[in-house]
């Protein structure tokens, strides 16, 4: 069973957080004593990415996934709003911050795929309090720069929209989008799950023009100094064709006082979609050696 619960995140934003448990009655609910996990996607993701690792995290872990402001069924930030403000850094991570706080996940284990991976560390580093351990999916520390901001731009006004139909999403994002080198059935699901049906065809749920503002606060700026602050046992994750670096992910393992390293051969940079059995092969013996917290 899969349960929405609204969260107020920074600013008075509506946040839409989704647990993945097993039914219960009403009246037998009772708050779950089980270590506490929060999934984080990355930009243009939603929570429902995580489902197929949700359902396997959740036989032994109290598991919530989180669409992030601008994301899924989250509130969108309103279009005059200062987007350093609204879409920024401290926006992200205050979000996170507070479902932690609000849901009482902590000591939680953040799992983040992307710009989410990097919300997650900027947290741990923030609040070690909160968090245990962490799982970085295919982020890199390294600053990308203004000709990868321009290359996004570009490619935003290559998107055929209105899609036809969710499968002719599926099709562009998995083989006809000129940045796919070779079909990639992992990345056209994952794009086709983020497009709904307006009156015209299928749309993104999301601004791309927003998804701009907020990939510019993060994307001319190196994180390698938040990475070495987080003190708690991280797993630093990578697909082979990924978008992480082999010697930059491991420089990351370096950085981290407790970095631990996996790499996912036959994956990209959705590494939970192109491989999701050896994607759980990764972290569960991680997870499984995260200490216990103290009562």
């Amino acid at each position: 069973m899969v349960q929405r619960i609204d969260v107020t995140g920074a600013e008075g934003v509506r946040l839409a957080a989704w647990q993945f448990r097993e039914p219960v009655a009403e009246a037998e609910a009772e708050p779950d004593p089980r270590p506490g996990v929060l999934l984080l996607h990355g930009l243009m993701g939603r929570a429902s990415h995580w489902a197929g690792t949700a359902q396997w995290l959740a036989e032994r872990r109290r598991v919530v996934a989180l669409d992030q402001r601008g994301h899924g069924h989250s509130d969108r930030p309103p279009a005059g709003a200062d987007p350093h403000t609204a879409l920024g850094r401290e926006a992200f991570v205050a979000d996170a911050e507070a479902v932690v706080e609000q849901l009482g996940l902590a000591p939680v284990t953040l799992i983040g795929h992307s710009m989410g991976a990097l919300t997650a560390w900027q947290l741990a580093a923030r609040r070690p309090d909160l968090v245990a351990a962490l799982v970085i999916c295919d982020m890199r520390a390294s600053a990308l720069g203004a000709a990868s901001q321009r290359e996004w731009e570009d490619w935003f006004h290559l998107w055929p929209l209105p899609f036809p139909s969710q499968a002719a999403a599926r099709r562009w994002f998995g083989e006809d989008d000129p940045r796919v080198e070779r079909p990639d059935p992992g990345r056209g699901a994952f794009f086709a799950e983020v497009m709904h049906e307006a009156a015209d065809g299928w749309r993104p749920l999301f601004s791309r023009r927003q998804m701009l503002k907020a990939r510019e606060t993060w994307v001319h700026d190196a994180h390698w100094e938040e990475l070495a602050q987080v003190r708690c046992p991280t797993l630093v994750v990578r697909g082979l064709d990924g978008e992480l670096g082999r010697a930059e992910a491991q420089e990351m393992v370096r950085v981290l006082p407790a970095g631990r390293y996996a790499e996912i051969p036959d994956a990209g940079h959705y590494l939970h979609y192109d491989q999701p059995a050896a994607w759980r092969a990764a972290l569960e013996p991680f997870l499984d050696d995260i200490p216990a917290p103290a009562p």
